[in-house]
């Protein structure tokens, strides 16, 4: 297993670098799949809010889907500490539910559910009379407050493998395009290991259909 220590605006110390193999090194026991360990930490001198000084990011990549954790605290090594426990945490999650699914215990809860949309992350606000465009929208002055526009390349997959790359990556939701039925759908988190996937029924418009 390839293991990769950064640092981005801060200095990685050759004891600091023997620390984070040697400690890796257990992760291999909890993922055989894992090929490439890459562990970047970072320093922001962050003075209102010294708890938060400095960043730790954990990446594993292998033969299966990518495994990311990151956390923050005021010296290198307890964040990096703190990452290495959230990541071992969702490997075992994402083990754990597989040994769920073998041993035929569904969850409860895959079925159609209500759709909740979180609140949205706000920008600064723009000068008056300000042009711009988001998330493919033109918003002059204050507009209507759309946010952070991202884009992701996928192949369609099944609910199975959604809900292990969501436990993967940490998240609580994961947007993926069902291999089965080919709509888009969302799978989050309800309790332990009780789901819920929302699927979108994509059906043209009145214009488009009288166009």
């Amino acid at each position: 297993m390839d293991v990769s220590v950064t640092g981005r605006h801060c200095h990685v110390s050759d004891d600091f670098r023997s620390h984070v193999l040697e400690r890796m090194s257990t992760i291999e026991k909890l993922s055989e799949k894992v090929i490439r360990v890459e562990v970047q930490v970072s320093a922001y001198g962050n003075k209102r809010q010294p708890s938060e000084s400095a960043r730790c990011e954990i990446t594993l990549r292998g033969k299966g889907p990518v495994v990311r954790a990151e956390a923050a605290a005021q010296e290198k090594l307890a964040a990096f500490e703190q990452a290495l426990e959230k990541l071992r945490s969702q490997l075992r999650k994402a083990a754990d539910r597989k040994k769920v699914h073998r041993g035929n215990h569904t969850p409860k809860s895959l079925r159609d559910a209500a759709l909740q949309v979180p609140p949205l992350e706000t920008e600064s606000e723009p000068e008056e009379n300000q042009t711009r465009t988001v998330a493919g929208i033109q918003v002059t002055g204050d507009g209507p407050l759309v946010v952070r526009e991202k884009e992701h390349s996928s192949a369609p997959m099944t609910l199975e493998r959604a809900l292990e790359e969501m436990e993967l990556v940490g998240h609580d939701f994961f947007l993926f395009v069902d291999a089965g039925s080919g709509k888009p759908s969302v799978v989050y988190r309800r309790k332990a290991y009780d789901y819920g996937v929302i699927r979108i029924d994509v059906t043209e418009s009145e214009a488009v259909r009288s166009a």
